[in-house]
């Protein structure tokens, strides 16, 4: 099992979430990715050069984030609306 850790842009976006639906959907998926970083629908990010990014939808919000095997952790790099997550 992995662990979750949320970079600095990922955590200021959640902070800044109003709406508790949404929140709890986000959160929900994180422990998700806990649990399974690769789930079904999971889709590479181009233009990452060091690591492999991926990306999981959550309605109009997008999860980008990478897996570090060693330390078994799930780095959520940003969350956003899909148009200014890129």
């Amino acid at each position: 099992m992995f662990s979750a850790e949320l970079k600095k842009p990922a955590l200021k976006f959640l902070k800044s979430i109003k709406d508790k639906t949404l929140l709890k959907r986000i959160s929900d998926r994180i422990d998700e990715l806990e649990k399974n970083p690769f789930p079904q629908d999971i889709e590479r990010v181009e233009g990452y050069k060091d690591v492999k990014v991926f990306r999981v939808r959550v309605g109009d919000y997008r999860i980008l984030y990478f897996v570090d095997y060693s330390a078994s952790k799930v780095y959520i790099e940003k969350i956003d609306k899909r148009g200014r997550v890129y």
